[in-house]
């Protein structure tokens, strides 16, 4: 919990990981209910079961860096080992990876926005602390 200044409200803090763990889920970080995303990857402006505004996200594109990073890293150690055991052909390889790649970057990006949201809101960022 902050300390109260002179000036400034005392501000209960935010369980960072419940929002994080409920942004991965793609629910509203404050009441884990309502769905936090629109569609696929647009967050909704506010919560259709608590209210709490959601539209001062700023994820940019800190998901989709993060999902290259994560699947990249999921996928080198892979690859090497499809290639080590069995030796398929070049164009084998580029076809059937990149398809898992794309298949596990879809999967991921947009839980991996929600979680960013999530982290947002839990530590009051982008407006997500002011009131009203």
């Amino acid at each position: 919990m902050k300390h109260s200044t002179l000036s400034e409200p005392v501000v209960p803090d935010r369980d960072t990981r419940q929002a994080s763990i409920r942004g991965w889920k793609r629910t509203c970080p404050n009441c884990g209910k309502g769905p936090l995303l629109q569609g696929y990857l647009k967050v909704r402006d506010t919560c259709a079961v608590c209210g709490e505004a959601l539209h001062h996200h700023r994820a940019d594109d800190g998901p989709a860096w993060l999902t290259i990073l994560i699947a990249g890293h999921l996928m080198a150690p892979l690859m090497l080992f499809v290639f080590e055991m069995w030796r398929p052909e070049g164009w084998m390889m580029a076809v059937g990876f990149s398809a898992v790649f794309t298949v596990l970057a879809l999967y991921l990006l947009p839980r991996i926005k929600g979680g960013f949201v999530g982290f947002q809101w839990a530590k009051r960022l982008h407006g997500f602390g002011n009131p009203g």
